[in-house]
């Protein structure tokens, strides 16, 4: 969804390639073994309304890498590929699965790491190197926002800052996200759960038929 190149997590954006790492099992098949990979994860916040960093996020649902995806300016600018790594708490991937939206309590986590295109026997090519350049955090906390989902920039391992409701990551995933103001296009394991449930946004939709 830093240290420091900040990726919105309004990220997951606009029409771009994909690099997608995902099983050949079905996603339902793993439902079970996801949900209890690790204990019931919620979100929790400082009492200035920081939210704690999920320290375990890297055990979680892994759902997409997205390579110099075009919504990040500042990643193109810096001269150099990145990665964009999406992971989602166990117990919120399991829900998505039975009902092609996210529950409450949903956090998705976006990691930025450096592209790397040579190094031991690669030659041509990118793979991930070891520097993390940012971290963002979708979490939908229906109690706690007043839309329901909310934005979280961490430069530490501790606790990250809210972005404003002003800041552009609100206003375009509500006009250009798939599912529930999330960009489950860019999703291959849960984009056909959502279309076979039929919870695909109509602007999405639109935006889908206009491209072809």
């Amino acid at each position: 969804m830093p240290l420091k190149i900040v990726l919105p997590f309004g990220a997951l954006l606009l029409a771009v390639s994909l690099a997608a790492g995902t099983r050949s099992q079905s996603p339902t098949a793993n439902a079970p073994a996801a949900a209890n990979a690790q204990s019931r994860y919620e979100p929790a916040y400082t009492q200035d309304g920081r939210l704690l960093f999920p320290a375990r996020y890297r055990e979680w649902v892994f759902l997409s890498s997205g390579v110099d995806m075009s919504y990040n300016p500042k990643a193109q600018a810096a001269g150099h590929s990145v990665f964009d790594n999406v992971f989602v708490n166990p117990e919120a991937y399991a829900k998505f699965l039975q009902t092609g939206t996210w529950p409450d309590k949903t956090v998705l986590v976006l990691e930025a790491r450096m592209g790397m295109d040579k190094g031991s026997i690669n030659r041509q090519g990118q793979y991930q190197g070891t520097q993390v350049l940012g971290i963002e955090v979708h979490v939908k906390d229906e109690a706690r926002f007043p839309g329901k989902w909310a934005f979280f920039d961490f430069d530490n391992e501790v606790s990250g800052s809210l972005f404003p409701k002003e800041a552009s990551c609100y206003s375009c995933h509500a006009e250009h996200a798939a599912v529930d103001t999330t960009f489950v296009q860019f999703y291959p394991t849960l984009l056909p759960v959502a279309k076979a449930k039929q919870t695909l946004s109509e602007s999405y939709l639109k935006e889908e038929a206009a491209a072809k």
